[in-house]
């Protein structure tokens, strides 16, 4: 199809997610009403340039879409009303896309909400066909049927399918869960702000092993709405600072694989969300590697651990060593699920695409506020539904040149890793001598710094590959060789305090990739540079 229009999302919001029941001035009107004012205050326009809306819920009777908008207004504009399981409100904002890409329209709302009892999901309807039951016969040919939640029993025996296929172990599940309720805490939106230790998310009541309660996503109440428009609406509106753009968007139902083979993890959606991403990838040049910050479905910690392979974040069966690695969150490869995801944040699920898209604006923009992951340029959205549809979608800033300078805490001395200045010496240095020595080293040196400010890590890279003289914090390009050590210890390496064969040997210098490269460590250190002074 030619003649797409570019679409940008230029304002979104939310309510914080609530445990059902625990407001009582929370209907569904009345989220929707907060969410929608919030994304038309943050847009800057009246609810009277809204052309046209789409509507995500799940639990609710007919046309809740325009009992819910009438609280915004009552134009007359054409409503949709979408249900596309735990993917309704991505599946909403994937309409409202194509009813601006296609020219149906210049600004339209989607908005997403849901009121939830409390306790696990289950069927409302006994009297026809429940549309899970396909996947109900891949698991019960598999496995026999335990006293716990069936969605519980079907994402964790993915888990289980994973590591017994893979390696992984219960422990790179947890970590999942652990990372999410840490940031979380950074979330004024979230159903749970409260940190756990590793330890608590292990021992935290057994749902389904390996899968603790701390592990599984609550039932949630809590609304989320975003506009999106044209590039004339933006430009006749001067909307360019704050236009976000929708560079790519797809969406993809089961394949055969996911009742044929025999999988759990391709009957809960991996093989959907796979075609979905490699689509968008096709289709819009991007390279996963390329991408800074990540929302996606965790329903179940087991869910984000399979969906990292599933969206290229790491090859098939490599997902713990990215766990390990820490590049699931600040000072790695990626920070997903900023937001603290499903598991901490909540999963009201005709909200939860919306409030993914809202995160993800925020963070392109430089208003996440304490939980601002540094230079995000390029972010990945991923939300799914059982039954099934898997959406995912590429956002950056529309128009870089005229967004809004980005406000950045200004770090006291204590906040600043003590290796910064050593690197920023390193990199005057190259200006000079770095030709010569890159046509002698070639190589990509990583180096991921712990134990920092805060207890943080941070990742430097030094390009000298292909005649490259340049020192890149939490650059993106792949390197041949990656050093890891302790803020301090790095210093002192590097000061001549503490040699690098010591540090190696005692375990203070961990180094992964390809050896050859490490020993050509001291090439890209001037002898004659007085670190010791600058420091």
């Amino acid at each position: 199809m030619t003649g797409k229009r570019r679409v940008f999302v230029v304002g979104v919001g939310m309510t914080k997610f609530e445990k059902p029941g625990r407001r009582d001035d929370f209907d569904y009107p009345d989220m929707a009403k907060e969410s929608g004012t919030k994304a038309l205050q943050d847009a800057g326009i009246g609810y009277s340039s809204i052309e046209q809306a789409v509507v995500g819920y799940v639990y609710g009777d007919t046309t809740c879409g325009q009992r819910a908008l009438y609280q915004l207004g009552m134009t007359g504009i054409p409503m949709y009303n979408v249900n596309n399981a735990c993917a309704t409100g991505s599946s909403a904002l994937y309409l409202a896309k194509q009813l601006v890409e296609g020219g149906m329209a210049d600004c339209v709302m989607a908005l997403g909400f849901e009121k939830m009892q409390r306790g696990s999901l289950k069927a409302q309807y006994e009297d026809r066909t429940n549309p899970m039951d396909k996947h109900m016969e891949v698991l019960m040919s598999n496995h026999d049927l335990q006293a716990s939640p069936i969605t519980a029993q079907m994402f964790g025996r993915a888990g289980i399918e994973h590591m017994d296929k893979y390696g992984t172990t219960a422990d790179h599940i947890a970590k999942i869960a652990y990372k999410n309720h840490k940031h979380s805490t950074n979330n004024p939106y979230s159903q749970f702000q409260k940190e756990y230790s590793l330890a608590d998310i292990k021992n935290a009541p057994m749902v389904f092993a390996p899968l603790t309660k701390l592990q599984c996503c609550p039932t949630s109440d809590g609304s989320a709405a975003a506009v999106l428009c044209s590039e004339d609406f933006v430009k006749k509106h001067n909307l360019q600072a704050r236009a976000v753009e929708i560079i790519g968007m797809q969406m993809a139902t089961d394949l055969p694989s996911t009742f044929e083979e025999n999988s759990i993890m391709k009957m809960v959606g991996y093989d959907m969300t796979k075609k979905a991403a490699d689509d968008l990838y096709r289709k819009t040049g991007v390279h996963p590697s390329q991408i800074d910050v990540v929302e996606l479905h965790d329903c179940f910690a087991a869910n984000e651990l399979i969906t990292y392979e599933a969206l290229g974040l790491c090859p098939p069966g490599k997902a713990g060593e990215l766990i390990d690695r820490g590049d699931n969150t600040y000072g790695g490869k990626y920070v997903i699920n900023p937001s603290g995801g499903l598991i901490s944040k909540g999963h009201p699920l005709g909200a939860t695409g919306l409030a993914q898209c809202a995160e993800l604006c925020w963070q392109l923009r430089g208003e996440a506020e304490k939980r601002q992951v540094p230079g995000a340029k390029l972010a990945l959205q991923h939300n799914i539904g059982l039954g099934g549809a898997a959406v995912v979608t590429l956002y950056k800033m529309g128009f870089p040149e005229r967004q809004s300078a980005r406000i950045q805490p200004r770090l006291t001395a204590a906040e600043t890793f003590k290796c910064e200045p050593l690197f920023n010496l390193i990199e005057e240095h190259l200006k000079g001598s770095g030709k010569a020595i890159a046509k002698k080293v070639d190589a990509r040196f990583g180096f991921k710094v712990t134990a920092g400010p805060g207890g943080k890590s941070a990742f430097w890279l030094i390009d000298l590959k292909d005649g490259a003289t340049s020192v890149v914090r939490d650059g993106k390009d792949k390197v041949d060789v990656t050093f890891t050590m302790k803020d301090a210890d790095l210093v002192q390496m590097m000061m001549g305090k503490l040699q690098p064969q010591s540090a190696f040997f005692t375990g203070k210098l961990k180094i992964s990739g390809a050896m050859k490269y490490a020993t050509k460590l001291q090439s890209i250190i001037p002898k004659n540079m007085t670190i010791k002074s600058k420091l």
